[in-house]
């Protein structure tokens, strides 16, 4: 079609190149019609598996004529039944979907959620809620690839690291675990690591969220790491332990909401030759000593409580 240049083609017509016929069909076949972005279009076959035109390609390749042909080819006749038939409904649409998927959501009924086990209800400020939940450059914890969105989060991360460092008492900190059960596991391998004792025993202080003593029990198992849950509000001494283990893991506040005071007990982990890791409420450490004062080697905690919304409603 002509294009007129005006000012800047001082008056004079082009023509743009026309492609060859070959070409002309390629484009017409390979591209998708608008009448296929109609609401009425199943949303799968515009987003899902290969156009007509690639599957033929694909076909050729390993030598079939079909879909058919090919599963034919590559199932055993032992193990297919050509009667086989599945009695799935028609293809929704993608409105179709939606219309389903939202009914089903208004039959959900909120409930006040009483579970506690560290994971609180919190209240997530207006401001954050907008500009970092429902903003899709903040959708994930995965690398944003923006460099803006990168070097803000970078920012952010030092901020919370910096946080997290006030509140325990550490000169380190990391960003971040999964949750505080991965993070107790990860710590127990750490001061397996870290330390020079052989012992192959773990101590758990029997007060510590269920969650998290699963965690640590089922990450031990296949390391050969012997788990004892015990009972430390009265310290190590009457364990019967004699200073067999490599690490203990308190937690503070307990899962029963005891505050105790770990630093005697971190005492005598010490003088065993071990390392002491605290799991700690990381907002009850607004008013409580921290555990690096206290001698803790690590610290675990979460920061959901920190205005982050759970999951589902729920953990």
């Amino acid at each position: 079609m002509p294009v007129t240049g005006g000012d800047r083609g001082g008056g004079q017509t082009a023509r743009a190149r026309m492609p060859d016929a070959p070409e002309a069909r390629r484009m017409t076949t390979d591209r998708i019609p608008l009448a296929a972005l109609e609401h009425g279009t199943p949303f799968a076959d515009r987003h899902v598996g290969p156009r007509a035109a690639e599957l033929g390609k694909i076909l050729d390749v390993v030598g079939v004529g079909s879909l058919e042909e090919l599963a034919q080819r590559a199932v055993p006749s032992a193990i297919r039944s050509d009667a086989l038939t599945l009695s799935l409904p028609a293809p929704a649409t993608e409105v179709e979907a939606l219309a389903e998927l939202r009914a089903l959501a208004d039959r959900n009924r909120p409930m006040t959620q009483m579970i506690g086990l560290g994971y609180y209800g919190t209240v997530t400020p207006g401001v954050i809620l907008r500009n970092v939940l429902e903003s899709p450059a903040w959708y994930t914890a995965y690398t944003p690839y923006q460099p803006e969105i990168s070097q803000g989060r970078l920012e952010a991360l030092l901020n919370f690291q910096t946080m997290v460092g006030d509140l325990t008492g550490l000169p380190v900190a990391n960003a971040s675990m999964l949750d505080e059960s991965t993070a107790a596991a990860e710590a127990m391998t750490l001061v397996r690591r870290a330390g020079k004792s052989r012992s192959t025993k773990f101590v758990v202080d029997a007060d510590t969220l269920p969650q998290t003593i699963a965690v640590i029990e089922t990450r031990a198992e296949p390391l050969d790491i012997e788990i004892v849950v015990a009972d430390l509000s009265q310290g190590i001494e009457g364990l019967g332990l004699g200073g067999d283990f490599f690490g203990v893991l308190l937690s503070y506040p307990g899962a029963s909401g005891v505050i105790r005071d770990h630093e005697s007990v971190i005492a005598e982990v010490h003088a065993a030759g071990a390392a002491a890791v605290v799991a700690a409420d990381l907002l009850a450490l607004t008013l409580l000593r921290a555990p690096g004062e206290i001698g803790a080697d690590v610290v675990v905690g979460t920061t959901q409580r920190f205005g982050v919304p759970m999951g589902f409603g729920g953990p």
